[in-house]
């Protein structure tokens, strides 16, 4: 039975995760504290598989929580809880950067729980964090280019597309590789992680403020440039079509796919569809196997694959089943991935 640790400022609301704990015939409430000051103190005396643990409270907030258990080195994971609001979901981001391994919304109103489906996804998300590995990553410090500069330079035909699919843990290992392509690169990068809407805006804010090229959340209609980096939306599948032979970003707001929107696969097979451009597939991290067919078409399309490997991925689900069904060309460890991608797309 996995024990679990309950930090929101909210009385209310840690009776409320509590309950939907211990009804989980795998899970047991073991303590709760109302912040972060009040938790430090408890953990240390109980025996903990998981904490959960809410981003704004006062005296000690989420993200000095964090600093704090990372200074004393208790390394337990952490599933954050956020609001639906643009500081939350900033926040949230520099948490998983942080080391926190996953996050969860908190819903609109805590009395439509049963409603939003927010119960069984937080038991989904709280068993699939205590499997997950604690990944020691160091901070991307790369310093951001000049955009008009850049802008100037990209206005070449697009000859390489690199679709980039995550999951758990992706945001931490998209800043291993976003940040560290060239100024210059003649190609265009797609991002599906899996997020909600708003977190998406966020995660490309914050990793277009430390990279050489442009990353910025995808938007309908938009042409391809090489040089950026676009990430699709929450809610929205990403989807590349033909516009007078350039590529043009569609956003569909079709079915779940895979149980996400986006859906990776979407996103690889809409690039399988094209030929006379270079196409990698890259799958990250992350739980389940969304991806895995989409990486299939763009190898038999004539494209080439990477996959993480099992010791660097927070989750060894994704990559895993692309692997198993051998469609991946090559599974590295995530910091040699930007190397494989530099030189199949010519920059080394």
């Amino acid at each position: 039975m996995k024990k679990v640790f309950i930090v929101d400022d909210s009385a209310f609301m840690r009776k409320i995760i509590s309950d939907m704990v211990n009804k989980d015939d795998d899970l047991m409430v073991v303590g709760t504290a109302k912040n972060g000051k009040e938790a430090i103190q408890k953990i240390d005396e109980i025996d903990i598989d998981i904490i959960t643990l809410d981003i704004e409270m006062p005296k000690m907030n989420g993200i000095e929580t964090l600093k704090k258990l990372k200074e004393k080195n208790i390394n337990i994971p952490i599933l954050m809880l956020s609001s639906f609001t643009k500081q939350g979901a900033e926040l949230t981001l520099k948490a998983l950067e942080m080391g926190a391994i996953d996050f969860i919304t908190k819903p609109s109103n805590v009395f439509s729980i049963e409603t939003e489906g927010k119960n069984k996804e937080l038991i989904n998300k709280i068993k699939l964090v205590t499997k997950s590995k604690r990944i020691d990553m160091s901070t991307v410090k790369t310093k951001k280019c000049n955009i008009e500069e850049m802008k100037k330079t990209y206005d070449s035909r697009v000859s390489n597309i690199v679709g980039i699919g995550c999951s758990t843990g992706g945001p931490r290992a998209l800043q291993e590789i976003i940040p560290r392509i060239p100024k210059g690169v003649n190609g265009s990068f797609l991002v599906v992680q899996h997020m909600p809407p708003g977190f998406t805006r966020s995660l490309a804010d914050r990793m277009n403020n430390i990279s050489n090229i442009i990353v910025k959340e995808a938007e309908d209609g938009e042409i391809l440039k090489n040089g950026y980096c676009y990430v699709a939306p929450g809610a929205k599948h990403l989807i590349i079509i033909d516009s007078n032979n350039k590529f043009k970003i569609k956003l569909d707001d079709g079915k779940n796919v895979n149980g996400h929107k986006p859906s990776v696969d979407v996103l690889f097979n809409s690039i399988a569809n094209f030929k006379n451009v270079n196409k990698i597939g890259v799958i990250l991290t992350g739980m389940g196997s969304d991806g895995a067919l989409g990486l299939k078409k763009i190898v038999e399309s004539g494209g080439y694959s990477i996959g993480q490997d099992e010791k660097t991925c927070v989750i060894y689900g994704m990559p895993k089943v692309a692997y198993d069904i051998g469609i991946i060309n090559i599974q590295l460890p995530l910091e040699n991935i930007i190397d494989e991608l530099n030189n199949k797309l010519g920059v080394l």
